[in-house]
């Protein structure tokens, strides 16, 4: 049954430890205050804990604003909301398979101002050294014909947006250049087919920082 106005998680878990992105730490996640510890500051049958993360802003499910690429460009505190949700979003699945995806499949679509979701099936090697090698990816063509055509926001399940296997990234270049976000390491994008749906994938406000993680998610329409 396909469900109107359905919530759709495309986020990974957080957990200690994970690592998201080859050669950066994974995330610390502990106690700040424990329950039992607060039960010293509170009447009995009051307790609370207090969490403490310490991580790279580079963790699970996350999205890129300019200042990620550019110095001068803006951060996450300068990034409006309405470029982060509320989005008519596009599906358009490409099979993993074909590994550098071009302009070619974004022909023939509509995707002015939408947030254009590239689904590669990417997202079942999560949390598995499969996932960091020869992953898929946009080619340069790819970036400049979205940023071309007006592409609201660009997100892919997979590692990267660009090659890694070399030291550029041409895909981060063009679309932050274009003030463009990219949201990368999303899943479950397969549940998106055939489906209307707005995008969102809305970080803290943090001025200084232009990479954080989400809880990115689609509401369907119909």
């Amino acid at each position: 049954m396909i469900l109107e106005n359905e919530l759709i998680d495309l986020s990974h878990v957080i957990e200690d430890g994970l690592i998201t992105y080859k050669g950066l730490p994974g995330p610390i996640i502990c106690n700040y205050l424990t329950r039992e510890t607060s039960r010293k500051n509170y009447e009995e049958g009051t307790e609370f804990q207090i969490g403490k993360i310490e991580m790279v802003s580079n963790t699970g499910t996350y999205v890129d604003v300019p200042f990620h690429r550019y110095a001068d460009g803006k951060d996450l505190s300068q990034t409006g909301i309405d470029s982060l949700g509320g989005i008519e979003g596009l599906f358009i699945s490409i099979d993993q398979s074909i590994k550098e995806k071009d302009k070619t499949f974004f022909y023939e679509k509509n995707i002015r101002g939408k947030a254009v979701l590239i689904h590669t099936g990417w997202d079942r090697h999560w949390n598995t050294d499969d996932y960091f090698e020869n992953h898929p990816y946009l080619t340069a063509d790819a970036a400049n014909y979205l940023a071309d055509n007006g592409v609201a926001i660009v997100g892919i399940d997979s590692y990267n947006i660009d090659d890694t296997s070399g030291r550029s990234r041409p895909v981060h270049t063009i679309l932050l250049g274009k003030e463009i976000p990219i949201v990368e390491h999303l899943c479950n994008l397969e549940q998106l087919m055939g489906r209307t749906f707005e995008f969102y994938a809305v970080p803290p406000k943090f001025k200084g920082v232009g990479t954080f993680p989400v809880r990115a998610f689609a509401k369907t329409i119909k």
